[in-house]
Order: C-alpha cells, then structure tokens, then sequence
C-alpha cells in the first residue's frame, strides 16, 4: 500500500510512491569492445522532499564482495516536467512572486499528458563528470525516462546516452538501465531490486 505523507506538495502525488529509502541488489552486464563485465552490486536510493515540487534523489552502489568495494553514487532531482512560471522560485535563489501554482490534486490533474500519465524531468549527476537530463513519463507505478541531454567534463569517460525504467511490482522497486559509452550502441547496462528499507 502506499502511504501519501500529509506535507507532500500536490505536484508529487504522482511520483510519491518513490518515496523512502530502497535497499537491494542488482547485476551489471555490459560489453564494451572485448570486454565483458558481469558483476552483482548492493544499492541504497533514496527520495526524499523539503516542502518543494520535487523529490531529492541519492543512490549509492558497492560490489558485492569481501570488502563491499564502493562502485557509483549519484544525485538528482525529479519533478513533474512543466513550464514554470512566476510563482515558481528561480532562477537561483530568487523567490516566486505571487500564488504558487498546482498547490491542489484537482489543479495537478490538469498536467496529464495524453497518455493519461504525466510528463517528468530528472536531472542526474555523477562525480565522474557526467551530468545527464532526463524527459519522461510517470503513469501510476511505472516511469519511463530517456536522455534528453548528457553533459560530460573534458576528463570524463564517453557516454553518450541512457533510457532507465523503475517499477513498483510486488511492493519492490525495479529498475533497468540501458547506456551508450565506451563507443557502444544503446545495450543492456545494469538493473536491481530494492525493497523498502525506511
């Protein structure tokens, strides 16, 4: 069942069964030129929310082994995709002027999208220099997320896209993400399966 918190912006309802912290495992299986990689890693994600219109992300992954080798974090932000407008906070620090906007369920389910779910943003960033924007779509327990755009530093390894995918199935979160690095076509990266740890 999933729990909607009383403080909860009305604009993250629909992506509010996210919300908590998800602790599991997962398997990395990616070929990049001869090299083939298989591996099983521990995950820890993490959303969250201060009172804004988006949810805070954190996830953090180590090796399965002896030594529970750390292997990636990452941190973003995900919110429903829409134009902001006055009473939205920014650019920066500056505040919003007027009446904030979809502060009620009924006014958010004007944001549907003609599939019936709603489109999403998500901004990820990596500490090896990549940065990467995601569009999609949130309908009830399962999002869809494509690259719109990857930033990387001059010292960052290649990568060029990604899609991932995240699931509420059996009160687990699920979750697959394809990449193109390395000089690779879009292929099968790595996936998991979290359960609900606070």
């Amino acid at each position: 069942m999933i729990e909607i918190p009383t403080d909860l912006p009305a604009e993250l309802v629909p992506l509010s069964w996210l919300i908590g912290v998800w602790e599991g495992s997962g398997v990395l299986d990616y070929t990049a030129g001869d090299e083939h990689v298989q591996l099983e890693f521990g995950q820890r994600i993490s959303f969250s929310h201060d009172g804004l219109p988006y949810l805070n992300y954190n996830s953090y992954s180590w090796l399965i082994d002896d030594d529970r080798t750390p292997l990636v974090a990452e941190t973003g932000y995900w919110r429903l995709g829409r134009l902001l407008i006055e009473g939205d906070p920014g650019p920066a620090m500056l505040p919003g002027v007027g009446t904030r906007p979809f502060t009620t369920a009924q006014s958010v389910e004007a944001l549907r999208n003609s599939a019936g779910g709603f489109d999403i943003e998500v901004a990820i960033v990596h500490p090896d220099g990549v940065s990467e924007i995601y569009l999609g779509q949130v309908k009830g327990p399962r999002i869809d997320l494509a690259t719109d755009a990857v930033m990387r530093t001059a010292s960052a390894k290649d990568y060029a896209a990604a899609t991932r995918l995240y699931g509420l199935v059996e009160n687990h979160l699920l979750w697959a993400w394809d990449i193109a690095a390395l000089g690779q076509e879009l292929a099968s990266h790595a996936s998991g399966r979290l359960a609900k740890a606070e």
